[in-house]
């Protein structure tokens, strides 16, 4: 128990109220939190968008910086996993059940209400898919890759903690050791907490509306926990298992069956419109990248509440995302230059993010066009697969994508107990298997508890609510990360003049 901080306990605390209060009152608790979501998306719209596009600058600068050849560790330090391992991981902990379930549905949801066009026109289909583009692109990776760097830079090359609140000594110096550095990691825990708890809840539903659409089994919350009682008892496996064996092989299988997915449907589809989609829509995100980047629409009320709903409303969930995958991505970073780390964190799965909606968005818009389906009358989980009915193969299709969401699931899962084990012993990078198993059994009970209830989207709330103060912490990470590497520029100054190719930074 010695392992164990006080952050432990106090979060375990924080989520043990969250929780009873949404299942003895959850008609309250979505209410209360419900109108504090509101509160922020309106009041702090500007500050989100000037922050994540700060965000997105910074790791421009430092890809074409020379401080990009600088290495997160030891001169002698090599990656622990290749880079397609690498990449696998990071992009399983990062999105990759998100995209699943969104791949299909938000280009629809885009298309039939756009954010200024006439809904169901061609202009609308444009819109949907820019937009689409916009929400999961390097805007959303930035957010992580900021964090994930600060605690990799910090970590494997300075030797502090990997907590969250190491990162801040720069700026708020030896105040991080204390009362106020516990509380900037019992948010960062509590974000982590809920945000994963709330993508369990998810996955396990759509999981069962793939099985529902497809079998005779029903969509009700029975089935939805068993599968997550079942999923439990496989991630605890893998996380007993470590980090390079459980996760390493999931992720790996994660991006055969992605990969699979997406050649099937590439081809079943519309291939040629896809192709044609994922040009235009990536000239179109280009063009309009700065334009889309600071829209809040004063002027307009419906238009503002588009933003809110959807472009604010991502920004501080990824917000509210990034203590967990920025803690996970960086565990698994070490050995690699920070060019190398942003080019890996902040482009790839953005490119990826395209190509992925670009086919499924593509598809199911094609098929709401058709009117042979009404796509909007499915449940948001239901749309992939209700999608896959209207081409060749639809049974292969939805089989792969329900392994898929499964593996992501347990990834993210899995992912989740060992950050929270890190956080929650001191930074540790091997946390015990009885911290990480605590974790795991948590999240399964807050998920089954907010399913039971009806209160997922309450908790779902709290997540972005925790997000405007962690937004905060993000920020000053930021300051604080560039504070150290230009002192790190003065010291390493005759190694930062690129007059030689053998001058190199280790």
């Amino acid at each position: 128990m010695k392992k164990i901080s006080s952050v432990f306990w106090i979060t375990i605390a924080l989520v043990f109220v969250a929780v009873m209060f949404g299942f003895s009152l959850p008609e309250d608790f979505k209410e209360v939190t419900n109108n504090i979501q509101a509160f922020i998306t309106s009041t702090f719209g500007w500050y989100y968008l000037i922050l994540v596009t700060l965000l997105v600058i910074f790791c421009i600068f430092l890809i074409f910086s020379p401080l990009g050849a600088i290495k997160l560790g030891k001169p002698d330090d090599k990656p622990e996993f290749s880079t397609a391992t690498w990449f696998s991981m990071l992009f399983s902990a990062g999105m990759g059940i998100g995209l699943v379930f969104w791949g299909a549905a938000e280009p629809l949801f885009h298309f039939i209400t756009p954010p200024l066009a006439e809904g169901g026109t061609n202009a609308a289909n444009k819109e949907a898919m820019r937009y689409a583009f916009f929400h999961w692109g390097i805007h959303a990776w930035a957010i992580y890759a900021v964090v994930a760097l600060a605690l990799a830079y910090y970590k494997f090359r300075k030797g502090e903690p990997g907590l969250i609140s190491a990162t801040l000594k720069p700026v708020l110096g030896k105040s991080m050791e204390g009362p106020l550095g516990k509380a900037v990691d019992v948010i960062a825990v509590f974000a982590t907490a809920v945000g994963v708890a709330t993508t369990l809840g998810f996955g396990a539903a759509q999981i069962n509306g793939g099985l529902a659409y497809l079998t005779d089994i029903p969509n009700n919350y029975t089935v939805q926990a068993i599968i997550i009682l079942i999923v439990t008892v496989l991630f605890m496996i893998s996380a007993w298992s470590g980090l390079g064996k459980g996760i390493k092989y999931l992720s790996n299988t994660n991006m055969i069956l992605g990969i699979g997915l997406v050649v099937l449907m590439f081809f079943i589809g519309p291939t040629v419109f896809i192709l044609n989609v994922f040009t235009d829509s990536l000239g179109g995100y280009i063009q309009n990248l700065i334009s889309m980047s600071f829209r809040i629409a004063p002027f307009n009320l419906e238009n503002r509440g588009w933003i809110n709903d959807w472009t604010i409303f991502y920004w501080a969930w990824w917000m509210s995302w990034a203590p967990f995958v920025g803690i996970f991505i960086a565990r698994v970073s070490r050995g690699r230059t920070i060019r190398e780390f942003l080019f890996g964190v902040l482009l790839l799965p953005s490119l990826v993010s395209f190509l992925w909606f670009s086919i499924f968005g593509s598809s199911s818009i094609e098929a709401q066009k058709s009117g042979l389906i009404d796509l909007t009358q499915f449940k948001t989980e239901e749309i992939l697969f209700a999608t896959f009915s209207q081409y060749p193969g639809a049974g292969i299709l939805s089989i792969v994508a329900i392994l898929l969401i499964s593996t992501f699931f347990i990834t993210s899962a899995d992912s989740a107990t060992f950050v929270l084990g890190m956080q929650t012993t001191y930074g540790s990078l091997t946390p015990p298997n009885s911290v990480k198993l605590t974790w795991g059994v948590a999240q399964s009970a807050i998920a089954l508890i907010l399913l039971y209830s009806g209160g997922l989207k309450a908790l779902q709330n709290a997540a972005i609510i925790v997000a405007l103060p962690f937004s905060i912490i993000i920020l000053l990470m930021m300051l604080s990360l560039y504070r150290s590497l230009a002192i790190e520029k003065k010291e390493l100054g005759l190694y930062l003049k690129p007059k030689r190719k053998k001058d190199k930074i280790n």
